[in-house]
């Protein structure tokens, strides 16, 4: 059994292109992703652009995600980086995860759209979503960014925000730390000590500057 980490980024479908709205309304750009063995050790990685066909990379994504128009020009369209993707994991004997279920959702909706004969329910069934079983480890109500739970780690960020390979690779971290309880406890001590009802007059931010205005996404 193996372990995939993924992460997605993705630009809106343009607005003129308004029969395909309806069936999506964005499209994938970026695929990361990183495997991890039966230990949780990273043994790959995954990195590809992927040129959209229904609108140019518009300015707020570029300025997210540092992706431009150019940067995608001469990638491969979605169902050719999608197949790719999933030779390169070679195997259905894996669980795959992501930060939130925006990701499978998103694949959900270009495959039926640009790959109707894919059997996208069968990857689905192997899908989890590590922010839910993050929040409930810790005891949160509501969705932790990604950068905020791996600032409530006292980790450093790897690499840039919002770049898909880098965003799969810190969700792998936090997919490791839940593997072991006894040290997931010890680190995330101060943030669930926080949660409990006699520390709530406490300023999150005067622990976790990152978390100060807890917003949640």
């Amino acid at each position: 059994m193996i372990h995939i980490v993924i992460d997605l980024e993705m630009n809106p479908v343009n607005k003129t292109f308004k029969d395909v709205r309806r069936f999506m309304t964005d499209e994938v750009i970026e695929i990361g992703a990183v495997m991890l063995d039966d230990n949780y050790k990273q043994v790959g990685d995954f990195q590809c652009y992927v040129r959209p066909q229904f609108g140019e990379i518009t300015k707020h994504i570029t300025k997210l995600t540092g992706i431009t128009q150019e940067t995608v020009a001469d990638k491969p369209l979605f169902p050719e980086a999608f197949q790719n993707f999933m030779e390169w994991i070679g195997t259905w004997e894996m669980t795959l995860y992501s930060w939130s279920n925006s990701d499978i959702n998103q694949l959900k909706d270009e495959c039926s759209f640009k790959m109707p004969d894919y059997d996208i329910n069968r990857l689905e069934r192997q899908w989890k979503d590590l922010q839910k079983a993050f929040d409930d480890r810790i005891g949160l109500h509501s969705s932790l960014a990604l950068k905020h739970a791996i600032g409530a780690m006292n980790r450093d960020f790897e690499g840039t925000q919002h770049t898909a390979l880098a965003d799969a690779a810190n969700t792998a971290a936090i997919l490791a730390l839940l593997q072991d309880d006894e040290e997931f406890f010890r680190v995330m001590k101060p943030v669930i000590d926080l949660l409990r009802p006699q520390q709530l007059s406490q300023s999150i931010g005067d622990l976790f500057p990152e978390l100060s205005k807890l917003k949640f996404d």
